[in-house]
């Protein structure tokens, strides 16, 4: 099995179970390699598409763009996750599709993904549960963005993003790199920049995580999981990561 399918039989393996013949399935899946460098779109907002994107390496985002340019970022995509296997089903895409620094993602084509499922269904099954997972990941940002603290909105993120990356094996012991800039954060967060850089200095002074750099660091979890309220249950992961 290669680096590619062996990446996706390991996310989908996060929450669903695969047989042999299942993974048999996905090593016959074919793709091609796609190279895409910092704040390049792979997809924009009302595009068609016939192939869906598995990360292979670095970070991707999910945007709205508004009238006014700016963007309202919906959700971040790790080694794993397959972003817009929703364009299997829908005919244009009502969001947009960027890196974050440079990153690699495997194009499969959807005919491929429909021969695979047609084939093994428990494989489209753990494919429909990973975009029920970002539909969770949804709700969640809808509550973290409009019910808390700025403190808490921010570490509730950061809690979210270090929880999937650890289980995901991504993680440097405590640390996460996160190429994330501050304006970024706060279209993320519904945030000025101002309170982004308040936010960040009263996380600092918590002595639970800081994040300086492009890179996150957990000094201590529990702490960081109370200050975000965070509950991790709605990402459902099966392999619950050790902190």
């Amino acid at each position: 099995m290669d680096n590619v399918h062996q990446t996706l039989v390991n996310k989908l393996k996060e929450h669903s179970k695969l047989t042999a013949d299942d993974m048999t399935g996905i090593e016959t899946i074919n793709y091609a390699v796609r190279h895409l460098g910092p704040n390049e779109d792979l997809i924009r907002q009302g595009d068609t598409t016939k192939a869906s994107a598995l990360v292979l390496h670095g970070m991707l985002a999910r945007y709205h763009l508004m009238p006014n340019g700016r963007r309202q970022y919906l959700s971040y995509h790790l080694k794993g996750d397959v972003p817009d296997a929703q364009m299997l089903f829908i005919e244009k895409m009502d969001h947009g599709l960027c890196a974050m620094d440079h990153a690699m993602v495997a194009s499969i084509p959807h005919s491929e993904l429909m021969r695979v499922f047609h084939a093994r269904p428990t494989i489209g099954f753990a494919v429909w549960r990973e975009t029920l997972i970002d539909s969770a990941i949804f709700r969640e940002a809808i509550t973290n963005n409009s019910a808390r603290s700025t403190l808490a909105r921010l570490a509730h993120f950061f809690c979210e993003l270090f929880y999937r990356a650890k289980a995901s094996g991504l993680t440097r012991r405590n640390t996460l790199d996160v190429p994330i800039g501050l304006n970024q954060l706060g279209e993320t967060l519904a945030m000025s920049l101002a309170t982004v850089n308040r936010a960040l200095l009263n996380l600092r002074e918590t002595n639970a995580a800081n994040f300086k750099g492009g890179e996150l660091t957990v000094f201590d979890w529990a702490a960081l999981q109370d200050l975000g309220e965070f509950d991790p249950s709605y990402l459902h992961i099966v392999r619950k990561p050790r902190f």
